[in-house]
């Protein structure tokens, strides 16, 4: 059972008892709350642990999960069957692990906008264009290890180190969240990508994501090799219920419409070699 309501503690206390008294005795119940500890979300006596997915939950494989070691066992076995990766955090702390990371690009990004040094869409640009992509397949550490060179981190401490007394962050330093930087923020934003609906920018999005996922799988790393291993795992063609299978293609979501629907337009069309209405 997942629970995904807003983030607010008193409503997820009411939800957890409201679950507690439906279900059955041995039944996993976890919340998908970013920044809630378990010792927070079980204070009124209920038995959950954070299982943070994130968005969009149907191509990101990452499920954080923290309490219960017992119970996060057992729903990381459920989650990797259905093709997710559980990753169990060592302690609880708030905002877990992925969303501790991203807090810090945040804040640092919203100084670089307020001090005039980037707009929004160059920082984006920086990192889609930059250490994202190596980010999507080796991480940080791993990436930085490279950097060290034959030596490796240990090189790369001694000679990147000393960077860190260095005045070049702003973390711990939070600029005041008032109305003109709520306006400077959402201004460049719209400018940046306004002229697209959400809906665009969603599948655009999931296009993108798809793409890097493919390309992970060939090389068998990163979510590509979660990809695969999940994949590996299904049903092959031949019969299934009695029936045969004659095709077994992932759909790419060129091929759905605004609803999700699959649609015949999008792989009906001409080729120029063949007649009209040619299946291609």
């Amino acid at each position: 059972m997942q629970e995904s309501v807003p983030e607010r503690l008193a409503l997820k206390h009411d939800v957890h008892a409201a679950i507690a008294a439906a279900i059955p005795e041995n039944a996993i119940v976890g919340s998908s709350t970013s920044g809630f500890k378990p010792s927070e979300l079980n204070e009124k006596g209920a038995q959950v642990i954070v299982a943070h997915p994130f968005n969009p939950v149907y191509l990101l494989p990452l499920v954080e999960l923290v309490g219960d070691k017992a119970l996060c066992e057992t729903a990381s076995g459920i989650l990797r069957s259905i093709g997710m990766y559980p990753l169990t955090v060592k302690k609880e702390i708030d905002a877990h692990i992925a969303d501790r990371l991203l807090e810090a690009i945040w804040r640092e990004s919203l100084w670089l906008v307020k001090d005039g040094v980037a707009t929004t869409e160059d920082i984006d640009e920086a990192i889609r264009m930059g250490f994202g992509l190596r980010f999507a397949q080796m991480g940080l550490f791993e990436a930085y290890r490279i950097a060290g060179g034959e030596v490796g981190m240990t090189h790369f401490m001694a000679q990147f180190g000393p960077a860190l007394s260095w005045p070049w962050t702003k973390l711990m330093d939070v600029p005041e969240f008032n109305d003109e930087l709520v306006d400077l923020i959402a201004g460049q934003s719209d400018a940046q990508s306004g002229d697209k609906s959400i809906r665009e920018l969603e599948r655009e999005r999931d296009d993108n994501l798809v793409g890097i996922l493919r390309a992970l799988k060939v090389s068998d790393s990163g979510a590509g090799r979660v990809v695969s291993t999940h994949e590996a795992g299904l049903a092959v063609i031949g019969e299934r219920d009695g029936l045969p299978v004659t095709l077994r293609h992932q759909v790419p979501s060129s091929w759905t419409d605004y609803n999700g629907h699959m649609n015949e337009t999008f792989i009906w069309r001409r080729d120029p070699r063949r007649p009209m209405g040619s299946w291609i």
